[in-house]
């Protein structure tokens, strides 16, 4: 099953559907099933996330769901709609769960179906914003998600307590300084960096503060060094009054072993970049494809070597709130050969 085909399944699937799903090549089906939600107002998860799943069904034998805010009027995309989740059934039957949202004020059967997967202590990955996913209502039952959640167990909600950091700060200058990794002390063997080069795990937008140490069970994997512009090659930010961005330097992926109930453990993927420009980098690319083969328990399927090229057309838009496409239907974003 070539490229072109690939794509096609993915085209055909979503027509009638607000949502996309990609098979992978029969030869190389794991039998995995990947959802990936897309949903925040300025990062342009909406183009990133299509574009790793094709990325893990073509390169990777896994079959991807992606999932998006829509409008419902419309049936166009509308990451500014922190309500909207069509297709949230798919997590039932998730192995690994991708999240790229922020503040999502999910009603309860879209977050009963999201906990019931955290809880049970199957894998998941948060990109970027996904350290503060929900701001909810009072009322809903699972307040306990909400970034700033003061529950017994559950504060700073789903992303102190599950991927081991919530919303703090900006750490480097938004829209000016972007960020480029370097490997973390003691982590060049781990298997989520097989391969990565470092340097090219990048992203225009800016570093994230986190609280050192990080949250229990939590191993730092990259560092993010604050750029003096947003450029890949730009120099490191220098010193202002006195204080240097880069010292220390914030951890920006790390890795998890959470302890969950009845003697489980849940592995979980945090990276705090991850705008949609960062993908267009081979090395964010392969850190974020080796982290779904790991969270699902496949580190020695992990290859150095391992394809993790642009399937179609990828010409991401730049961050900013306001600046989707509007228009777009998922269908739209299936690809081209």
């Amino acid at each position: 099953m070539g490229i072109a085909a690939f794509v096609l399944a993915g085209i055909l699937a979503s027509d009638a559907q607000p949502w996309l799903t990609f098979e992978p090549p029969p030869a190389q089906d794991r039998g995995k099933h990947v959802v990936l939600i897309s949903g925040d107002e300025e990062y342009r998860s909406e183009e990133s996330l299509p574009q790793l799943a094709k990325i893990l069904a073509a390169r990777r034998g896994l079959r991807c769901t992606v999932l998006f805010a829509i409008d419902p009027a419309t049936q166009t995309i509308d990451p500014e709609r922190a309500d909207s989740v069509p297709g949230i059934e798919a997590v039932d039957d998730a192995d690994l769960l991708v999240l790229g949202i922020r503040f999502r004020n999910y009603p309860d059967e879209a977050m009963e179906r999201i906990a019931r997967h955290v809880e049970s202590g199957k894998p998941v990955i948060g990109l970027r914003t996904a350290t503060h996913a929900f701001q909810l209502d009072e009322a809903s039952r699972f307040a306990r998600y909400d970034w700033r959640s003061s529950v017994e167990g559950f504060e700073g909600g789903f992303g102190r307590a599950v991927l081991g950091e919530t919303w703090i700060a900006h750490h480097g200058e938004h829209g000016t300084q972007g960020t480029r990794g370097v490997v973390a002390p003691g982590a060049a063997e781990h298997p989520v960096l097989r391969g990565v080069d470092a340097a090219d795990v990048w992203d225009p937008a800016d570093v994230y503060a986190v609280r050192l140490p990080l949250a229990e069970g939590a191993t730092p994997l990259v560092l993010g060094q604050v750029l003096a512009t947003m450029a890949i090659d730009a120099e490191p930010a220098p010193a202002r009054d006195g204080a240097d961005p880069n010292a220390p330097m914030m951890p920006i992926a790390w890795v998890r072993e959470r302890a969950v109930g009845d003697g489980k453990t849940q592995r979980v993927f945090t990276a705090t970049f991850g705008s949609a420009q960062a993908f267009t980098r081979e090395g964010s690319r392969r850190l974020f494809v080796n982290a779904c083969d790991w969270a699902l328990g496949d580190e020695d399927a992990i290859r150095a070597e391992t394809d993790v090229g642009l399937v179609g057309t990828y010409e991401p838009s730049p961050f900013g709130f306001g600046g989707f496409e509007r228009g777009v239907k998922p269908a739209d974003l299936a690809g081209d050969d």
